[in-house]
C-alpha cells in the first residue's frame, strides 16, 4: 500500500476514533498517519483532538506544523484562533481569524466570522460584530447558529 493512502486511512480511522471520544486511539492513528505521510489536514485534527483534552500549546504547535505543511488550508488559521479564544487571549485571537477568513481552501466557511463576531460582541465592538455575524449568514445561509447570531445582535439596534 502506497505511503499516501495508508496514511489516509489512518486519518479516516483516527477521525472515527475521536468522534467516538476515544481521544487517546485517534492521537495514535492521527500520529501514524502523519509518520506514514503528512499532511495539514492530519496535522490540525490532531490539534483538534489536543484541544478536546484543553492541551491548548500541543494543539497550537500542530497547527503551525499543518501550516507549514499547506498554508492555504484555513482551519488551521481557524483553530488556531478558538484555542487562544478559550485561553481568554481575544486580541491575540483576531489576526488568527482573519487568516481563515482569507485562507483559499477552508470549509466551514463561515467559522471564522462567527468566532470573530463572538469576540468583537464580548469586547462591546457591536458593529464589528455585526459585520462579522453578516459575514457568516452571506457564507452559510442556512445556518441557524449564524442566522441566530446575526438576528439577535440585529435585534438590540431596534
Amino acid at each position: 500500500m502506497e505511503a499516501k493512502e495508508r496514511a489516509f486511512q489512518l486519518f479516516r480511522e483516527a477521525y472515527r476514533h475521536q468522534m467516538a471520544g476515544d481521544l487517546e486511539t485517534a492521537i495514535r492513528l492521527y500520529q501514524e498517519s502523519i509518520n506514514s505521510y503528512p499532511t495539514a489536514e492530519a496535522h490540525t485534527f490532531l490539534g483538534w483532538t489536543y484541544g478536546f483534552q484543553k492541551r491548548y500549546e500541543e494543539a497550537i504547535e500542530e497547527c503551525y506544523k499543518a501550516i507549514a505543511v499547506d498554508p492555504d488550508f484555513g482551519n488551521p488559521y481557524n483553530d488556531i484562533g478558538v484555542y487562544l479564544m478559550q485561553r481568554g487571549k481575544l486580541d491575540e485571537a483576531i489576526p488568527w481569524l482573519e487568516k481563515a477568513k482569507q485562507a483559499k481552501r477552508y470549509e466551514p466557511r463561515h467559522f471564522p466570522c462567527l468566532n470573530l463576531g463572538r469576540i468583537y460582541l464580548s469586547q462591546g465592538r457591536w458593529m464589528d460584530a455585526l459585520r462579522e455575524f453578516e459575514g457568516a449568514v452571506r457564507a452559510a445561509p442556512d445556518d441557524t447558529q449564524s442566522r441566530k447570531a446575526y438576528h439577535e445582535l440585529l435585534a438590540r439596534f431596534n
